[in-house]
Parts: C-alpha cells; sequence; structure tokens
C-alpha cells in the first residue's frame, strides 16, 4: 500500500466519490453489519449453545477475531482507496483473494434479494384484515391443517407446529401429523414447493415480480453509488431498531414472555466445553460483522484519509453485537407466548432461518390483538434490516468491477449509471430459478455452500498475506501515516498470529 503512486492515488480521488459525512460511513456499516442474521440466526445459537453461557465464546471471539478483522479492512481500504479487488496490486499474486470476496458477495446477494422477496410477499400480504396464514380452509390448505387450540378444550399437545393426532380405524391405527396453518402459507402458498431439487416445477410469477421489484430498489438506492447510498441508510439501518423497540415492548406483555426470555438467557456453562460452541462463535462473529465479503474494504475505501477508522470499528462492532443481543429479547419473548399458548416447550418452537421468520413469528402474531399492525411492523423491520445489508454487498461487487476497469466505467456518469443498471439487471436473471417452485432447495444449497467455510479460509488468507507477505512493519507503517501511531501490541498479536490460529482450528471444526 505504501508504495502507490501518489499521483496516481490523487487522480483516483477526483474521479472516486466520498462520503457525505462520518456518520454516513458508520450507519452504512452498522446497516451492513446488522443484517437478518442478526434476527434469525444469532438468538438461535444463543439458546443452542449454552443461552446465557454463549456469550462468553461471542464476546472472546469478538476480541481475538472479530474486532481485529473488522479493523483490519477498514484500514486496507482506506489507505489504498480501491475496491476488494483492485487493492490488491499490493501483492498481484494474491488478487484472487480480492475475487474470492466479490464472489461470495454476489452469491450472497443473489439468495438474499429472493429472501427479501419473501419479505415483500409476506408484507403486501399483511395489508388485510385477516392474515391469510392466521386460519385452515383455504384452498392451499390441506386436511393435516390445525389451528392451535382447534379440537381440544385444555393445552396439550395438539398444537400448530409439529402434531401427532392418532385416528382408530377397525383395522389399524393410522398416525396423522398436522401443521399449522403459517406453515401451509409458506410452504404451499408462498413457495409452492415441489418434492426435490431435480423438479423446479416453473416460476412463481408473484414471487418473480416481487424480486423484480426487489432488484429496482437496489439500483434506485445505487443509481449514483456511495452518495445515494449514504442518504438510504439514515432510515434503512435507523428505523429497524424503533420498531425493534416497538416489537420488544409488545413481546414482554405478552403471557408467557418471560418464560421465553428465561430460556434466551438461562446459562448452561457445561457447553463451554464442547469445541461446536467455539466454532458457532467465531462464524457469528463472520457473519454479524461482515468480514471478508469485500464490503468493509469497499465502504471504507471512499473515507477522507485521515478518518478515525479505529473509533468507526469499535463502534459498529459494539452496536453490531448489542443489537444481536438485543434482537434476541424481541424473537424469544415471542417465541415464549408462542410456547405457552400452545403447550410447548420453548424448545419445540424455536427455530433459526426461515423456519422462524416466515412460520414461526407470522403464526405468533396472527393470534396477537390487532395481528394486521403487528405483521406489517414485523415484516417492514425484516424488509430494512435485509435492504440495509443487501445495499452495501450489491455496492460491493459494483465498485469492484468499475475499479476494475475505472478508463471504461468512470469516463462519464451516465455509463457508470448503464452499468450499474445492467449489473442488477442480471443479477435479477440469476436469481429467477429461485423464484421456481423448486427454487427454495437452491437458495438453501447456495446459503449452506457460501456461508461459513469460504468466509473463514478468505479471511485466513487475507491475514497471512497482509501480516505475513506484505508485512507487519509495512503495514503498521501505512497504519501510522492515517492515524498518527501504529497500532498496538494487542493488534499485532491478533493479526499475526491469535486471528490465524483461531480461523484455522474453526475451519478446522
Amino acid at each position: 500500500m505504501g508504495c502507490l503512486d501518489s499521483k496516481t492515488d490523487s487522480l483516483k480521488d477526483n474521479k472516486r466519490r466520498t462520503w457525505g459525512g462520518k456518520l454516513e460511513f458508520i450507519i452504512t456499516c452498522v446497516g451492513y453489519a446488522v443484517g437478518l442474521g442478526s434476527v434469525w440466526r444469532f438468538p438461535y445459537l444463543c439458546y443452542r449453545n449454552g443461552g446465557g453461557a454463549f456469550l462468553i465464546p461471542y464476546c472472546v471471539s469478538l476480541l481475538l477475531v472479530g474486532l481485529p478483522l473488522f479493523f483490519m479492512e477498514l484500514c486496507f481500504g482506506q489507505f489504498a482507496s480501491l475496491g476488494p479487488i483492485t487493492i490488491w496490486k499490493i501483492s498481484p499474486l494474491f488478487k484472487g483473494i480480492g475475487y474470492g470476496m466479490m464472489m461470495i458477495s454476489l452469491f450472497i446477494a443473489l439468495y438474499y434479494n429472493v429472501i427479501i422477496a419473501y419479505i415483500l410477499h409476506y408484507l403486501f400480504a399483511s395489508m388485510t384484515a385477516n392474515l391469510p396464514w392466521s386460519a385452515c380452509g383455504n384452498t392451499w390448505n390441506t386436511d393435516a391443517c390445525l389451528v392451535a387450540g382447534e379440537g381440544t378444550s385444555t393445552r396439550t399437545n395438539n398444537t400448530n407446529l409439529i402434531n401427532r393426532i392418532t385416528l382408530l380405524n377397525t383395522t389399524d391405527t393410522t398416525e396423522v401429523i398436522a401443521t399449522s396453518p403459517s406453515e401451509e402459507y409458506f410452504y404451499r402458498k408462498v413457495l409452492e414447493m415441489t418434492d426435490g431439487i431435480d423438479n423446479l416445477g416453473g416460476l412463481k410469477w408473484d414471487l418473480s415480480l416481487c424480486l423484480l421489484l426487489a432488484w429496482l430498489i437496489v439500483f434506485l438506492v445505487l443509481i449514483k453509488g456511495i452518495k445515494s447510498l449514504g442518504k438510504a441508510v439514515y432510515f434503512t439501518a435507523l428505523f429497524p431498531h424503533v420498531i425493534l423497540a416497538i416489537l420488544l415492548v409488545r413481546g414482554v406483555l405478552l403471557e408467557g414472555s418471560a418464560e421465553g426470555i428465561k430460556y434466551y438467557l438461562t446459562p448452561d456453562f457445561s457447553r463451554l466445553l464442547d469445541s461446536e460452541v467455539w466454532s458457532d462463535a467465531v462464524v457469528q462473529n463472520f457473519y454479524s460483522l461482515s468480514v471478508s465479503l469485500g464490503g468493509l474494504i469497499a465502504m471504507s475505501s471512499y473515507n477522507k484519509f485521515h478518518n478515525n477508522c479505529f473509533r468507526d470499528a469499535l463502534i459498529c462492532s459494539l452496536m453490531n453485537c448489542g443489537t444481536s443481543v438485543y434482537a434476541g429479547f424481541v424473537i424469544f419473548s415471542v417465541l415464549g407466548y408462542m410456547a405457552h399458548i400452545s403447550g410447548k416447550d420453548v424448545a419445540d418452537v424455536a427455530s433459526q432461518g426461515p423456519g422462524l421468520a416466515f412460520i414461526v413469528y407470522p403464526e405468533a402474531i396472527s393470534q396477537m390483538p390487532l395481528p394486521t399492525l403487528w405483521a406489517i411492523l414485523f415484516f417492514s423491520m425484516m424488509l430494512l434490516l435485509g435492504f440495509s445489508a443487501q445495499f452495501s454487498m450489491a455496492e460491493t461487487v459494483l465498485s469492484s468491477i468499475m475499479d476494475e476497469y475505472p478508463h471504461i466505467l468512470r469516463v462519464s456518469k451516465w455509463r457508470e449509471t448503464i452499468m450499474r443498471g445492467v449489473v442488477c439487471g442480471v443479477c435479477f436473471l440469476l436469481g429467477l430459478p429461485m423464484c421456481a417452485r423448486g427454487g427454495h432447495y437452491l437458495l438453501d444449497l447456495m446459503d449452506h455452500s457460501v456461508g461459513g467455510f469460504p468466509l473463514l479460509f478468505v479471511s485466513l488468507f487475507e491475514c497471512v498475506v497482509l501480516q505475513w507477505v506484505y508485512g507487519w512493519s509495512r503495514f503498521s507503517e501505512d497504519v501510522k501515516i492515517m492515524l498518527g501511531k501504529k497500532p498496538g501490541v494487542y493488534f499485532r498479536i491478533t493479526w499475526c498470529c491469535l486471528s490465524p490460529l483461531l480461523m484455522l482450528v474453526s475451519d478446522h471444526w
């Protein structure tokens, strides 16, 4: 980084936009980090891996891996003012790391926008007096559909999630697994899922239109690049926290909410001896902080050269951690209510991923007073959380391409705008197969393939190349030029030894 020609940098700075203010960058990074995973992944991992005890490995991995790598990427991008591909001119042999970052961001952006399309579908469906997933008897429901409390006067195991009803005949006993209206609505109405990935079953026009709308919104927000993104994130990154606060107040007032929060926080310290718990904590930090996706490099590359990126890294990391824990209270207060009305344990209704966002939570909302209001609030929050992360991922891909070919794509504003529109259009077409009736299998495959190991793998190489190939001494001198002093012993130990070692161990686990 230190050997880049100053004249070249100056020319680049004239063509490269910068943030409208320091706050825009911080809010964008917070929105980028605090995505849908904070709502449906962290609370479940916390419950599954020892409740309140999981906060110990989570905070330890944040200090030893998350925060150091977050700060390192901010320094890297801010010093060079280049995207995650072009920036690897510091060591051209390892330019593949930049391509790896961009491809991970691209793949995640493709299926992330499909999930946003699901949310848009639910948001539009919520704008009715009677929520369509609140009752059986619709055209998409089966004979196994069962609303909570139906067929029993007391709270038994005949519930709205996984129920077993024994039908006695004169000849044999047949076991039927009952399903909830929200479950059948998601799988049979929204997705119309086929029996396997080998049978895509044709496109669903409603989901396809929602996906088109999602990509159109991304294009319109990013039409002017970082300038328009910086203004949009004031709403998309901050307003979800307002809705979270409203939902928390409502959640804790529900009957049984205390039991859900108790399940969420009750520590099981014996789980700390399980290596998988520590591995989950490291991976969750990568998920939640969006390290190694190239986005932090791209976003920080628009900073002013002497911006205090250490302060930014500390604020963003702490806010991300706090939001994840805070969202857990919101989710598990409602799950406690869900367990109370169904007569089940919280363990039986706790879920992650689509099961929480599109089945369990909607089911609980449908049984609250003023269900339409709470459904609109919940899915508005999910939509804004999704877009706040999606905008940054899309801008990472776009800026990476433009930084590679500035002599072609940065010649005029019109050419840049056309390029952004073409990329968003291509991404829409690539995401269409996941809007087919068997597309959810593809989405699930991409989610499991892209997350986890690729993130750790890319980060491991990034850390090794910057601290051992480019060199700690040169990197720390570059940081001194920007911030006025070299990184302390804490960062030298974590960057050079502890962080790579923990990532290597996590890969092995």
